[in-house]
């Protein structure tokens, strides 16, 4: 199921032709693009612990492994966004015959979030006399929730470039029938004017230092939801735009000590206060596909220190998520009669499925004999049928309880860097049980 997903995602030949579309400076000579993100994808699988283990295992790779990486380091943030776009575009029609609900009938979500790579490994020159951590960069990643796709991203080599310049870029292939929503930072006049620009709709939660009000009329009556309460007015803000502003007041506050909520939105009055409140909930589930990226894909190496290298990393996660997305919304529908309403297929675990038997099958069952359809007709019912055999149990997902509040308590310095040994701790704790 992965090899298939991963040859209609993106099939070497593809890959090649948006090389060919995108490129800027760099050129093709012995090593294709395809080969890189072959070889990526491995390790963001899992499947190689490194970009050098998976070269290795390669026996007619055509340059040297010092060119390999300088072919990585050198990969255009361009031929990112292309490869993003372009394989969600590809895996939509089989996403849509797997069959998805929306959130919000007749509006197509999309959420924005920042993601900013952790520090590196100091392994450039450059940076063996820098004391500071090396931030290779950040992505601006738009996620679709419906489809549980990511459908596009920015990547910035320049970790403190401004997220809120980046995502222009991203609102230009806006248009009608889509909502973006983003959290507080985004609460800029240009990202909404963009938006309303393009004709999507948006729904920003407003930060303290939110733009200026040129006119506010007076609140509405609060009506209860159940989180708290929830009221709305109209606002102005420079150049005649006239928006809505919906406030949320918690019965709990947040774990920031947040107890109201404000969001700045310019949907259709059929769209309720109370629905804007609670479609903003949906903005952190795009939190949960980034934590996804890092537990269970390598979407963070540490020893690629190159900005472009870390990005073109962070995007063979991204690719590699997509089509787990897709085996798992074919597992969920292949045993949809037989198993319990809710019940989800963890990604987590497909994850080691596919790391489990890849290694195998791919001895087993070479590329040259595995049928492979030139378009996306047929994946859908194929991948269905092969889901069929998989048992449920195995790949479904376990759900914890609420967490316990622990109160933190003050430690002496001494005592966080003091240690002990485990076995003698366990050998002191059964002889003082009663």
């Amino acid at each position: 199921m992965a090899k298939l997903a991963l040859e209609q995602a993106i099939a070497a030949e593809w890959v090649d032709q948006v090389f060919e579309e995108h490129r800027q400076r760099q050129y093709p000579r012995e090593l294709l693009f395809s080969t890189i993100v072959e070889l990526m994808s491995l390790v963001s699988l899992g499947l190689r612990p490194s970009l050098h283990a998976a070269a290795r295992q390669i026996e007619d790779l055509p340059v040297s492994l010092a060119a390999l990486y300088d072919k990585v380091s050198r990969t255009e943030p361009a031929l990112l966004r292309a490869l993003v776009t372009g394989s969600a575009r590809r895996l939509a029609p089989t996403i849509e015959e797997l069959g998805c609900s929306a959130i919000l009938p007749g509006w197509q979500l999309r959420v924005v979030d920042g993601n900013h790579l952790p520090s590196t490994e100091k392994r450039l020159g450059a940076l063996r006399r820098e004391r500071g951590a090396a931030r290779p960069g950040f992505s601006v990643v738009v996620y679709d929730p419906d489809l549980d796709q990511v459908i596009d991203l920015q990547p910035c080599e320049d970790a403190y470039a401004s997220e809120r310049v980046s995502v222009l870029p991203l609102l230009a292939n806006a248009g009608a029938g889509q909502l973006w929503m983003a959290d507080r930072l985004y609460c800029t006049l240009p990202v909404m004017e963009a938006c309303e620009d393009a004709q999507a709709s948006f729904v920003i939660r407003q930060q303290s230092k939110h733009p200026r009000l040129i006119q506010e009329s007076d609140w509405q009556a609060p009506v209860a939801v159940a989180a708290g309460a929830v009221r709305e007015q109209t606002i102005e803000v420079k150049g005649g735009r006239r928006w809505r502003r919906v406030e949320l007041c918690l019965h709990a506050p947040t774990d920031s000590g947040d107890t109201t909520l404000l969001f700045w939105s310019n949907l259709p009055e059929n769209i309720s206060a109370p629905q804007i409140a609670d479609l903003y909930r949906r903005r952190w589930s795009i939190e949960g596909m980034f934590q996804r990226l890092e537990s269970v894909l390598e979407s963070e190496i540490e020893s690629l220190g190159s900005p472009r290298a870390a990005l073109l990393a962070f995007t063979s996660a991204v690719l590699a998520y997509n089509v787990l997305s897709v085996l798992k919304r074919s597992v969920e529908q292949a045993h949809r009669q037989t198993q319990p309403e809710g019940r989800e297929a963890s990604t987590y675990h497909l994850a080691i499925q596919v790391r489990s038997g890849y290694e195998g099958m791919q001895i087993a069952l070479p590329s040259e004999h595995l049928p492979i359809t030139p378009a996306s007709e047929g994946l859908a019912q194929r991948l269905l049928a092969l889901a069929r055999n998989i048992q449920p149990k195995q790949v479904a997902k376990s759900k914890r309880g609420p967490k316990v509040l622990k109160p933190k308590e003050w430690l002496d310095g001494k005592a966080v860097h003091a240690h002990v040994s485990t076995d003698r701790v366990l050998k002191a704790a059964k002889t003082q049980r009663p």
